[in-house]
């Protein structure tokens, strides 16, 4: 393989893992209550629930 073949794949590698770098850093926690919390628990175990009944 030419070298401009190498360079144009390790450029896009890194453009890739770049990105994906950038993104890790600028994500952000949802500051959430507690109540929210709890009503996304109890929201994950009813549909839980509904799944193992329609299996």
């Amino acid at each position: 393989m030419p070298w401009y073949a190498w360079l144009i794949l390790i450029l896009a590698l890194g453009s890739i893992l770049g990105s994906l770098l950038l993104l890790r850093d600028t994500a952000k926690k949802l500051p959430l209550t507690e109540e929210q919390l709890k009503r996304i628990h109890e929201r994950n175990v009813e549909q839980d629930a509904k799944d193992s009944r329609e299996r």
